[in-house]
């Protein structure tokens, strides 16, 4: 896994158990393990293997994105994209300090996949892929939880430099799942699926893999409902990937959560904003007039994301940290 980064944002202090195993196994395989604090992280932090940045610290980068994201938020993981990718990474993989690998997830990664291939399939649930329970991701539009489950084209050799690993025990499920349906639940070993050009499915930053072409794509907004900054991006990126000619897989479980405290009402509550617009917000990047294109991708990201604006689910404050991101990663992608 040369070249491949960790990302984690957390406040958690350093005796937290999950850091330290992720820390332990990352430096027993030799990979970068970046840990992105926030304002209320401890003063003092140390763990063998792990490359922690405080607010301090990350104040002291030379990113134009400093100084501009808001504090107190997931999106700070932004700056930990930045550092690998100004470190020379290859493959970026993020998760949450609740996650804890299982040994696939130290297996090394390939951009290109034997997978069964969907594309122009409109919403898929792709956890039903991987089990016969009546489950489905954060963020899928609660309009299509009834849709059949609609047949691959077959296996095919496909290009994914987005990939979505599952998570056993507590996979991300929305709060409307958590509130009425039994837990744990873990998944089958099933093979992958692709999804391509015309299929959407959202998918998380608990056990993501990106490759380098992607990693402009790994911006995540500020200015949106706390519990959909991760599932809008991964429309956005998924409307992009579209125009260059990739696709999303969605592979077995490689870690199992054991999730941390949540007031569930709570998340019921900063979830409404995609309950209400999930499928619109689909409809309407699937609508729009992109240009194909490795090239084109900062440009169709500031359209997409205008188009978050004007559906009025993103805060027009989005656009300048938008533009310092594409700066940055600009400055620092090789």
């Amino acid at each position: 896994m040369q070249k491949t980064f960790i990302i984690v944002t957390s406040i958690a202090n350093q005796d937290h158990p999950i850091l330290n195993k992720l820390a332990e196994e990352a430096l027993e395989h030799k990979v970068p393990f970046v840990v992105i604090g926030d304002q209320s992280s401890p003063e003092t932090f140390h763990i063998q293997g792990c490359d922690f940045y405080s607010v301090e610290r990350q104040e002291s980068l030379h990113f134009d994105l400093v100084g501009k994201l808001p504090l107190r938020h997931y999106a700070r993981k932004n700056l930990g994209y930045l550092i690998a990718i100004s470190e020379g990474a290859e493959t970026i993989i993020e998760t949450d300090d609740d996650n804890i690998p299982l040994p696939g997830f130290w297996e090394k990664r390939s951009r290109q996949v034997e997978a069964s291939f969907l594309s122009d399939k409109d919403w898929v649930n792709a956890y039903r892929y991987f089990t016969e329970k009546n489950v489905w991701p954060r963020g899928f539009p609660l309009e299509r939880i009834q849709d059949q489950l609609p047949e691959s084209e077959g296996l095919s050799l496909v290009d994914c430099p987005l990939q979505q690993g599952l998570v056993d025990r507590n996979p991300d499920v929305d709060a409307i799942f958590r509130l009425v349906m039994p837990l744990p639940l873990s998944f089958d070993k099933s093979s992958p699926i692709a999804l391509g050009d015309g299929s959407f499915c959202p998918f998380n930053s608990q056990n993501t893999t990106w490759f380098k072409e992607a990693f402009p794509l790994l911006y995540l907004p500020s200015f949106c409902s706390f519990r959909m900054t991760d599932i809008w991006r991964s429309f956005v990126a998924q409307r992009i990937a579209w125009t260059c000619g990739w696709s999303v897989l969605f592979h077995q479980s490689t870690m199992w959560q054991e999730r941390n405290d949540h007031r569930l009402m709570k998340d019921f509550q900063d979830e409404i904003p995609g309950y209400e617009n999930n499928l619109q917000i689909g409809e309407s990047l699937k609508s729009l007039n992109l240009k194909s294109g490795m090239e084109n991708i900062p440009r169709n990201m500031m359209l997409s994301y205008q188009k978050l604006i004007d559906l009025g689910v993103v805060d027009r404050k989005e656009m300048a940290l938008l533009e310092s991101w594409l700066k940055d990663v600009q400055s620092v992608l090789k």
